[in-house]
């Protein structure tokens, strides 16, 4: 049996105001493509994402827990249903528990947007895109069921609902709801009448959408007023009073009409709206208007059991913000402002830092703050009540669109990981003391194009490949390569020769290597028009990366660049495939073809960097996956046209190849992708999506390979697999095969018999182990000489086009 550990999750945000929230317990939940990752961001060990869920068929855009110790979590997504998670008692996890399906006629027929809970309750709301509102109850057993459906009259689409209990009618409940209008509609559930919501007040004041609605107590008695923030993409929050009794709160009785002579906008309302719930007499008006954004408002959250009350807003301006209101006068002023405060904003490429902050939430206490940015990275803020300041902490990264190739680098210090997203990412274990854990530790590569494949050449370079038609080499600066080796352990060689670090000029694609300037040095920035200009905000100075944890998002999307030091030219369409050998001398690499011409395998050597002439040619359409043997005698090529070539290496010269033997008929659908076996004589395995996976030995005396009895069937499309570099035990290989449904296997293959394969039974560490989309890539760790028979843990790097990437170690229990 296999016990699995997880090691390491790595998925970015879905960017949208209500993806995410905090429980009370310290779990923070948020939407990541079409799962929902869980963190624990005030853990002492700093592990990062320790489970994804997968109920959903499409992006999450909803998450919010139910107020209570129960661990109950809701979930809405475009696929137009809510899934209800509730958290095992024993282990502690998190499980599907129903699904409130579009199936139904009288459920949610859109996107969902949001969803609101509220404290002691066992009602819930969802909005959706089809412009309705549907409230719904939890039984004793928990099981949801549909209470009510209410049509947006004007109809607009709901992206923020608020929830809460009416203070001294604490029996009956009010609902926020805006959206795509610039107006707030209050609908409140009076007990005494029955079960359902209707419309008492429309509030007006906004200029534009209102992304966030949400209520809190003044005070902690139960008749307390409530207080209501909304905030707008007119860059304004807006804060409105529910009081309860026939008198006007004093602040609306006593506003002076001139007020809004002086204000943006549209003079302020203080029309009040009253209603009336169990009796008493309700009024609904405006409060306060927040000024201090200057771009849209996403989110805003009060902070819970506070003496004063605390409001943070989040938004597209690159600031999140604390409001307080003062003392002495009453007005709403910002206490705090963290984030990107400069006139300079993040990194030159669309993936850069720009793009705001999507949401900002409180921990349970109140003593951390964190927010969500455009990279789908989320920050961390402790506040040190020494200093009386916020100090930036660890947060969690991840890609935000399909992972499309991973390598370890040779010896396995780090893993690199390329995306759709258009980054090269590089994560790492920290190391200190006992404790071990992943990060994100450098952003190697933000570029202008998708980026489809990636190979590392030794322990400080690596090629990779992305939608143009060249080929980009990359090195190791002296500032990551310090950080490495101070915080994972990792000595780098060569680190004098090293460039200090690199950036890239405002209009460029290509990484410049540069200097780093000393702490105090000015630094005089050119006119930011030219080509070739740098861009101030990524000065590199030398005391920017000597940190004593993982670098932040800022440092990650600026100053964790590798200079790139050469490009490969050559091929005629998007790049497809690339492998590096073993000893980093020669670079295989192909792109996408229709055509023979096109469909040619180029070898470069990495000495000269000049293409190896002629290129190989067998296939006629697309190559997937290029593999050197361990010995780098063979290069395995396998494509889109069915078959798989093996070329064999020129002894003399040692970088040339020839053709040995191409099978035009290896499946009977297209190959996705091969490996090589650690076998003493010349095995290796290609997988279809003709579902299975074959094995193809070269004996010895033979002159071509022959095909062994023994397959693996799978249910799907076998999309990637990869072999452990060693043999376990008695002669057997590890053989990690996934598919196109994200399900990833572990096969024992005996190499003395004929490659019979089995399965191995395999304990995982959660309910949801498997990626939800196809696996795009597999690699194992490489294995290091000295650990010979050792029963060691071996670790699986693992890509899906779930944007997830996943490491888990495996090891021999029986």
């Amino acid at each position: 049996m296999l016990q699995i550990t997880a090691e390491y999750h790595a998925t970015g945000a879905n960017r949208h105001p209500s993806a995410a929230d905090w429980d009370e317990s310290g779990i923070l939940a948020f939407g990541a493509d079409r799962n929902v990752a869980l963190w624990r961001p005030q853990t002492e060990d700093s592990k990062g994402v320790f489970q994804i869920l997968h109920g959903h068929e499409d992006t999450v855009n909803a998450v919010k827990f139910i107020p209570g110790p129960d661990g109950t979590l809701i979930t809405g997504s475009v696929d137009k249903q809510l899934v209800i998670w509730r958290k095992d008692p024993i282990s502690g996890d998190f499980q599907w528990s129903q699904s409130l399906q579009s199936g139904e006629s009288d459920h949610h027929q859109g996107s969902i947007n949001c969803i609101a809970t509220a404290a002691g309750s066992n009602i819930f709301a969802s909005g959706a895109a089809d412009g309705t509102i549907k409230i719904w109850s939890l039984n004793e057993e928990g099981v949801a069921n549909l209470q009510q459906s209410i049509t947006i009259k004007p109809r607009f689409f709901p992206l923020s609902l608020a929830l809460s209990s009416l203070g001294g009618a604490p029996e009956s409940y009010v609902l926020a709801v805006a959206g795509t209008k610039d107006i707030i509609q209050l609908f409140v559930q009076d007990s005494e009448v029955g079960q359902d919501f209707k419309l008492q007040a429309t509030l007006a004041g906004h200029e534009g959408w209102i992304r966030s609605l949400e209520f809190v107590r003044e005070t902690k008695h139960s008749d307390s007023d409530l207080l209501l923030s909304s905030a707008s993409q007119d860059k304004y929050i807006r804060l409105w009073r529910v009081h309860q009794g026939s008198e006007l709160p004093a602040a609306a009785a006593s506003a002076d009409p001139s007020l809004g002579a002086f204000m943006p906008g549209k003079s302020l309302s203080n029309k009040a709206h009253r209603f009336k719930a169990q009796g008493f007499d309700f009024s609904a008006t405006f409060e306060a208007l927040l000024l201090g954004h200057e771009d849209w408002i996403y989110s805003t959250k009060w902070r819970s059991g506070n003496e004063t009350l605390q409001l943070l807003s989040a938004s597209a301006d690159n600031s999140l913000a604390i409001w307080e209101a003062d003392a002495s006068t009453g007005v709403w002023v910002t206490i705090t402002r963290l984030g990107e405060i400069s006139s300079e904003k993040g990194s030159t490429t669309a993936t850069g830092s720009t793009g705001g902050f999507w949401a900002g939430l409180w921990s349970p206490s109140g003593e951390t703050v964190v927010s969500l940015g455009r990279t789908g990275s989320w920050r961390l803020w402790n506040y040190n009540a020494q200093q009386d300041r916020w100090l930036q902490g660890i947060g969690v990264s991840g890609h935000t669109l399909p992972v499309t190739g991973i390598a370890w680098a040779k010896d396995g210090d780090y893993l690199l990981s390329t995306s759709s997203d258009q980054t090269t990412r590089l994560h790492a274990v920290w190391k200190r003391g006992d404790k071990r854990s992943w990060h994100e530790m450098a952003r190697p590569q933000i570029h202008g194009y998708d980026l489809n494949c990636i190979d590392s050449l030794g322990t400080s370079q690596f090629v990779s490949g992305a939608d143009e038609k060249l080929l980009r080499v990359f090195n190791e600066p002296k500032a990551v390569a310090n950080l490495l080796n101070k915080l994972c352990g990792i000595g780098g060689s060569h680190i004098d020769q090293m460039p200090d670090a690199a950036n890239m000029p405002v209009l460029g694609l290509s990484n410049k290597a540069i200097d780093a300037v000393e702490g105090d040095a000015e630094v005089v920035s050119g006119e930011t028009q030219e080509l070739g200009a740098i861009d101030p905000a990524s000065i590199v100075h030398k005391s920017t990366l000597d940190l004593d944890q993982p670098p932040s998002e800022e440092h990650l999307s600026r100053h964790t660049l590798w200079p790139e030091t050469e490009k490969l030219y050559g091929h005629g369409y998007e790049i497809s495939a690339l492998a590096a050998n073993h000893d980093g001398s020669v670079i295989a690499t192909a792109c996408k073809a229709s055509s023979i011409d096109h469909a040619v395998i180029r070898l470069f050597e990495t000495k000269g960097w000049l293409e190896i002439k002629p290129p190989l040619t067998t296939h006629s359409l697309t190559v997937t996956r290029l593999r050197f043997s361990a010995d780098d005698k063979y290069l395995l090529s396998v494509g889109r046209d069915r078959q798989w070539a093996v070329f064999e290496r020129d002894e003399e010269t040692k970088v040339k190849y020839t053709l040995k033997e191409s099978n035009p008929k290896g499946h009977t659908r297209m190959i996705l992708d091969a490996a090589w076996a650690p076998t003493p004589f010349p095995v290796f395995a290609t997988a279809g999506r003709d579902k299975k996976v074959n094995f193809w030995v070269l004996e010895d005396g033979q002159e071509k390979f022959t095909q062994c009895k023994a397959k693996i069937t799978e249910v799907y499309p076998v999309t990637a697999i990869d072999f452990l570099g060693k043999l376990v035990g008695n002669g057997y290989a590890f053989l990690a095969v996934g598919t196109e449904s994200g399900f990833v296997a572990i096969h024992f293959v005996d190499t003395k018999i004929g490659m019979a394969v089995q399965m191995a039974v395999v304990r995982f560490p959660s309910t949801y182990p498997n990626p939800s989309k196809a696996i795009t890539q597999l690699a194992w760790k490489p294995v290091k000489e000295q650990d010979g028979n050792n029963r060691e843990d071996v670790a699986l790097a693992i890509a899906s086009e779930d944007t997830s990437l996943r490491v888990y170690s495996y090891r021999h229990t029986s």
